[in-house]
This record gives structure tokens, C-alpha cells and sequence, in this order.
């Protein structure tokens, strides 16, 4: 099975009020693109030598950011599904941040969890260089409208830290084209127009490729229900492993289920599922990535279900920016570090896409029905929480809601079903006494 999550940050800037009749002295202006064969400035290498525990901290920087963003785009019937790349999205504003005075710098580092972090933008962009070697694809470039300048600094640090280098600004259909090739087709026609008066774009495009370390057999891939919640259920193309090796367990005073799905490489799939007397937003806005790994136990073989899906989500952020206090990005910013005269951010746009599927059969997963029913079961059949992190940093790369799987799908009215989930041989001892018929249906042993 592989999955294929597909990212792009789009920051558009344009003009506001009156240019500046010139710069100050200590900030030159420099050409954006290379005349008659010359190159761009030097691009200077760092050596990086990032401690694990500075790797972890600048790791929850990004957990907490995109969190916090998921908190501010929920689900609805228009977008049942969200995802996101909090790697991509700090790194798109952290450039941003380069060129950002005063009040505004302020809020993106404060919004970016970065004030606390000393050498935030080395780490960051050390952080980056390892997940490229191990993980993801990364594309980064500054769009320029012909004859508008950036300041030097701006520019330098832009390539050094974010690997941004400038390119004019032509045509739409030239960016889209950009975009197919980074995002490796996932991401077709992003724009239709360009954004009237716009002097500058910063693009970030995050791709990740993952093949699991236990694959999923096509041949036992069945349809099955997904329940959307306690009435409504939709029909999914279901997975299943049938002595798939799984990390899981249960947080009883959380109220969530979390299960580990490691790919080939230092990356894995988490599945956070709320129990059902809890909901998908109280559990994103308590969540911790760090403290889920240090309570994974070892794996345990067991029956797991996993719902097969194509999902793609384009959004505007600025409106989720805006309510978690970057408003002024959007009204008066001080962006004076990045080119003379005012500017203001037009948008924050935002696309992406990830499909789970199958790819690579293995006859020994076959097992019978029988044997099938006597091993702990984990179905992820109701809304979750998913991220794809990495294991060293725990940084999320991607970050997203699913409440239904299949949204073209005709949903039906389901009557007291039985959510099947996994057992747990280790029942928490906190379990409520309740006669909700659910909670005995969230973790049992069939065999018993």
C-alpha cells in the first residue's frame, strides 16, 4: 500500500497604498532574476548538527501550529475531510517571517511557536534537509512580477534557509504547471486566474511517498460501513490485514484509541480515534505527538481495517490565520524586510491531496475466517485523526480530519450498528459503568 499526501502554500502579496520613493541605505534592493547569464547570490551550505531534543522541540513547534489550525478548520458538509502539512505551512510562513519588522514578526513567530527557540530558522531548515534526505520531496520558489525588486537579505537568507530562489512571474498557466511537477501530478490546474495586483507569490510544495512495512493484501479488500456518526453510515472500500502487526492503545481519561502504522523508512501513519462518548475536536485540541509515541506499546498481530480513500481539500487560510491572531498579515503588516514600499498579503491559499491504496500482494496474509475472529481487531470505521510523522523529530509532515471517506457516496441511516474497533488486553481500569451499548463494542475479545 502507498500514500500519497500532496501539499501546496501559496502566499500572495501585492501592493498597498504608495510606494516608497526609495529604501533605506542598510536595506539595498537587489535584481530578482539573473541578467545577461549571471547567477543568483551565493547560496551558502550549513553544516547542521541538531540534537535530538532540539529536533524534538522545533518538531512540536510545528504539532502545535498545525493543531491549532486544525482546530480552526472543521469539518462540514462542504469539506467533510481537512488536510494539511504543518511542516509545509511553518516553512511557508517562516520565510514569510524573514522579511517581517516589529509587530508583525512578533505575531508569525509567536503564531509559529518559534519564540521560544533559539537559532529557530537554522534548526528549521536543518530539520528540512533531513526530512528531504529520508522522507519528503520539498519544492520552494518566489514568484516575481517583472521589474519588482527584493531586498537582498530577504533574498539571501530565502535560499539559504527555504531553498527559494526567484523566478518571474508570467503566466498562470506556467505556475500550475510548477505546481503539477512538484506536487508530482497530484495537484492539477491550482490556479485559474492571477491574483489581480499581485507583485509576489511564495509557493511550498510538500510530496511524501510511503510504502508500508506490512502491506495490505487488494484481494481481501471489501466493501464495508464507515460510520459517520451514531445514525449515518457510508459504504467504503475497506483494507484489511488479517495478522497485520499493530501498535495501539487506549487513553481512557483522553477518550481516544491510537494505533501506529510505520512505513518502510523512519515515518509513520497514526490513527487517532475518538472513543464514542468523545468528539473529533476535543481530541485534536489535547493531543501531544510526543506523548502518543511514549506510550506505544510493541506491536501485537491482529485483524485491522482500514479504509481505502482519495481525498483532495483546497482551502483559502486566511480566515483560520485570522482568528488565530495573524489578522494584520491580511490589513497592514509591516513586510518592509522583504521590498520598499508597503505590502499586504492578498491570501494564503492552500491544496492537497492524499490516497491510500494498495500495492504489492503477499500470499502469506491470507488467513481464514475462523482464525480471523480469534485475534484482537482494529477498525477504523468511525471519524479519526490521522498524521504522518517522523519518527526521529516527531514532526508531523501531514496533518488531517476524515469524517467520511467516501463523500460521494449516499449516506444511510444506520440503527444501533456495531462499531467493531480493537481489543485491548490491558482494559483501562477507569472504564465507566454505563449502559451505552457502544462502549463494549469499542473493545472486545471475540474469542472469549
Amino acid at each position: 500500500m502507498k500514500l500519497r499526501p500532496s501539499l501546496l502554500m501559496l502566499l500572495c502579496l501585492l501592493r498597498r497604498g504608495v510606494m516608497g520613493a526609495m529604501s533605506p541605505e542598510n536595506t539595498p534592493l537587489v535584481s530578482s532574476f539573473p541578467v545577461n547569464g549571471t547567477s543568483t547570490p551565493h547560496q551558502v551550505t550549513e553544516v547542521c548538527n541538531v540534537s535530538l531534543e532540539t529536533q524534538r522541540a522545533v518538531g512540536a513547534a510545528i504539532a502545535q501550529l498545525g493543531l491549532k489550525l486544525l482546530e480552526n478548520l472543521q469539518p462540514g458538509p462542504e469539506h467533510p475531510n481537512v488536510v494539511l502539512s504543518p511542516l509545509s505551512i511553518s516553512l511557508a510562513l517562516s520565510q514569510l517571517a524573514l522579511g517581517a519588522r516589529n509587530e508583525t514578526e512578533e505575531q508569525l513567530l509567536g503564531a509559529l511557536h518559534a519564540d521560544l527557540l533559539s537559532d529557530y530558522y537554522k534548526i528549521l531548515s536543518c530539520l528540512q534537509e533531513q526530512l528531504i534526505v529520508k522522507a519528503i520531496k520539498v519544492a520552494s520558489r518566489i514568484y516575481l512580477k517583472p521589474g519588482f525588486d527584493l531586498k537582498k537579505d530577504f533574498l539571501e537568507r530565502s535560499l539559504q534557509l527555504f531553498k527559494s530562489a526567484p523566478t518571474p512571474l508570467t503566466s498562470v498557466e506556467e505556475v500550475n504547471q510548477w505546481v503539477e511537477e512538484a506536487t508530482d501530478d497530484h495537484i492539477k490546474n491550482f490556479l485559474s486566474i492571477l491574483p489581480p495586483s499581485v507583485v509576489l507569490m511564495l509557493i511550498n510544495a510538500v510530496h511524501f511517498k510511503g510504502e508500508w512495512k506490512s502491506r495490505f493484501d487488494a484481494r481481501f479488500t471489501a466493501k464495508d460501513l464507515f460510520y459517520i456518526d451514531r445514525q449515518t453510515s457510508v459504504k467504503v472500500d475497506m483494507m484489511i490485514g488479517s495478522k497485520y502487526p499493530l501498535s495501539m492503545f487506549v487513553d481512557g481519561e483522553q477518550g481516544i484509541q491510537v494505533a501506529r502504522f510505520p512505513f518502510q523508512g523512519n515515518v509513520s501513519f497514526l490513527v487517532v480515534m475518538p472513543l464514542p462518548s468523545q468528539n473529533l475536536s476535543r481530541a485534536a485540541a489535547n493531543l501531544k505527538i510526543s506523548d502518543l509515541y511514549r506510550h506505544l506499546p510493541s506491536e501485537i498481530p491482529m485483524l485491522v481495517k482500514l479504509p481505502k480513500f482519495k481525498l483532495e481539500y483546497k482551502q483559502d487560510l486566511q480566515q483560520a490565520l485570522t482568528s488565530m491572531g495573524l489578522g494584520s498579515l491580511f490589513s497592514g503588516p509591516d513586510l518592509s524586510g522583504i521590498a520598499a514600499g508597503p505590502l499586504v498579503v492578498s491570501g494564503v491559499q492552500h491544496a492537497s491531496s492524499i490516497e491510500l491504496n494498495e500495492e504489492g500482494a503477499e500470499a502469506s496474509a491470507a488467513t481464514s475466517v475462523t482464525l480471523v475472529r480469534t485475534i484482537p481487531i482494529f477498525a477504523v470505521n468511525m471519524p479519526f485523526i490521522f498524521a504522518i510523522v517522523d519518527d526521529v523529530s516527531h514532526t508531523p509532515l501531514f496533518l488531517g480530519t476524515v469524517t467520511n471517506p467516501n463523500p460521494g457516496a449516499t449516506a444511510e441511516l444506520s440503527d444501533d450498528p456495531e462499531i467493531l474497533s480493537f481489543l485491548s488486553n490491558s482494559m483501562p481500569s477507569d472504564r465507566p459503568q454505563s449502559d451505552d451499548p457502544y462502549w463494549d463494542n469499542m473493545l472486545h475479545d471475540e474469542s472469549q
